[in-house]
């Protein structure tokens, strides 16, 4: 072998490496206001502003009234016992944090769908963007899936209301029939996905009507689940309040923390928003509220009516109020089932496809991704694609086994954001009022939210082991210290539009607290993090980073 081969061979893994590094670390330019959007839409590519301030915050309570109310209570409330109802204020109050960064981001960029993924991807680089996108699309999917399984259970409940049906309607159809661990087949549930994905497609104006009858429906039947159940609530029930510790109420937090979701979607409508500066943040913080009053609401009853022990993990409200003689009040919690696992489905589906659009757009997966039906002005490719993935989950796995691993991209997606806020609020990006020879001003920034969110998995991890308080009080004065130095170091711009208060304080807390929830999830859900994390840098090294086009800026407000 000549000595040119050898140098050839031995600089070309250097060059890859090289090339991956400056690809993973490009960032989406900020464009002043132009007529991008516009050029997208007459040429058919883009999509329709069609949805106004009501649409907007039916869309956000339509995607968190379901399984949370449904499903979620009771299956949270045999480990935590009546301590649910904390579990629903806590993960509540840290989306509170979260949707105020939310809806500033939202009010700047509301011009394209992406949500988190496209925040990401301005505020700090490309590979980064991408691991938020992987881990939120996973939460997605598997969300889908397991709504998918509950609202078919629901809807076999409500056919088998007919004697005729009663006891003869297989298991497999809508139940689910186990067949090990994990695999479990389920017929009607990829079914609902196909009439739905069909309904998606067709357009958002339809969706958008389905959306809202469906919402009306389950909060007015919510309304009367809590004013019916107030009346049969002892209140002895309500002790032991908290039976299994703190600890099991925190981490039922994290459990429900994905029952909140729905202002993510909100943030992803954003080029489907008739007036997104004012509307966007005003659906975010509006749905976001009206779901912690009917949450709160629904677990004091439920908890009150029913020993937390006795409660059930498939239809825990309908079940206890049969417990109650109240059947009629059951059989309607069967319709309100339907009508809130459809609405929280349907944008479910909706959120995936919008997301895929978004990163379609950019290169980093295949175009297919981008193409925008021309009269339908749905993205048909990737809202077809998402339903695929849902249905399969859905009719082959048991997703009671799967929802361990929920809430990882929801709690790492939106630490992600409130350090966007910060990162994109910072004037002046090279220089410092304290002069630092050996690192940049960005450096600084950044290495003080990394230190913060390192804190609150740390305070997380040694609260959950039952170590020395000392050591959480530690890193929490380590957390602030951490604070304290991006709010003297960097200085602030006002956004345009709504502004996050707070700035950086507020959301430097909202990052202690997802990464200190983090901490509590289940020891599968570390273990997804880490293999899709994996998977990801794979797919962007062997695809996205040769395809991706971050040179087409994104507008900003």
């Amino acid at each position: 072998m000549s000595s040119n081969d050898l140098s050839s061979s031995s600089s070309s893994p250097m060059s890859c490496l090289g090339h991956f590094c400056s690809s993973a670390l490009r960032a989406k330019p900020l464009a002043p206001p132009s007529s991008e959007t516009s050029v997208r839409t007459n040429s058919g590519q883009g999509l329709i502003r069609r949805l106004s301030l009501f649409d907007m915050i039916l869309l956000g309570i339509g995607a968190s009234i379901g399984a949370g109310i449904f499903v979620i209570t009771g299956t949270v409330a045999r480990d935590a016992g009546p301590g649910v109802t904390i579990s629903f204020i806590i993960a509540g109050a840290s989306c509170v944090l979260n949707a105020l960064c939310y809806a500033e981001l939202a009010s700047r960029f509301p011009a394209v769908v992406g949500g988190a993924y496209l925040y990401t991807y301005t505020a700090f680089n490309e590979l980064t963007a991408f691991l938020v996108f992987g881990q939120l699309m996973l939460d997605y999917h598997i969300g889908a899936a397991s709504i998918a399984r509950s609202l078919a259970g629901y809807v076999v409940s409500l056919l088998e209301l007919i004697p005729s049906l009663r006891d003869n309607i297989p298991a497999w159809v809508g139940h689910g029939q186990d067949i090990s661990g994990v695999l479990s087949i389920n017929v009607l549930a990829p079914i609902l996905l196909v009439l739905l994905t069909i309904v998606l497609c067709w357009g958002v104006g339809e969706s958008s009507i389905v959306n809202s009858v469906m919402t009306v429906t389950k909060v007015a039947i919510v309304f009367v689940v809590i004013i019916v159940g107030a009346f049969k609530v002892d209140v002895s029930n309500w002790t032991p309040f908290a039976p299994n510790g703190f600890g099991a109420i925190l981490t039922g937090a994290t459990v429900v923390f994905f029952a909140y979701v729905g202002f993510d979607a909100v943030a992803n409508s954003a080029e489907e928003s008739r007036r997104p500066q004012r509307d966007l943040p005003l659906g975010i913080m509006g749905s976001l509220l009206v779901c912690v009053v009917l949450y709160v609401g629904v677990c004091l009853v439920i908890t009150g009516m029913v020993p937390y022990q006795f409660l059930g993990e498939d239809a825990p409200l309908a079940e206890a109020f049969k417990s109650k003689g109240l059947n009629f009040v059951a059989v309607l919690i069967s319709f309100g089932a339907v009508a809130g696992l459809t609405t929280t489905l349907l944008v479910g589906l909706y959120v995936q496809s919008r997301l895929y659009l978004g990163i379609g757009r950019d290169g980093l997966l295949p175009s297919i991704f981008s193409k925008v039906h021309p009269t339908r002005h749905t993205p048909i490719y990737s809202q077809i694609w998402a339903g695929i993935i849902a249905m399969v989950l859905a009719g082959l796995l048991n997703i009671h086994v799967l929802s361990h691993i929920l809430s990882v991209g929801s709690l790492t997606g939106y630490s992600v954001v409130s350090a966007c806020v910060i990162t994109l609020r910072w004037k002046d990006k090279n220089t410092s009022r304290f002069s630092t020879r050996w690192i940049s001003k960005r450096g600084e920034g950044i290495i003080c939210l990394v230190t913060i969110a390192c804190c609150g998995f740390a305070s997380g991890c040694i609260f959950r082991f039952g170590a020395s308080f000392i050591f959480v009080i530690v890193a929490a004065v380590i957390a602030i210290l951490a604070a304290l130095a991006l709010h003297f170091w960097q200085i602030y711009t006002d956004p345009p539009g709504f502004s996050c208060p707070g700035v950086p304080i507020m959301p430097a807390i909202c990052i202690f607290l997802n990464i200190f929830l983090f901490a509590q999830l289940h020891y599968e859900a570390w273990v997804r993090f880490v293999v899709l994390s994996i998977i990801m840098v794979g797919i962007y090294a062997f695809y996205g980073q040769y395809h991706a086009n971050p040179e087409q800026g994104v507008s900003l407000v």
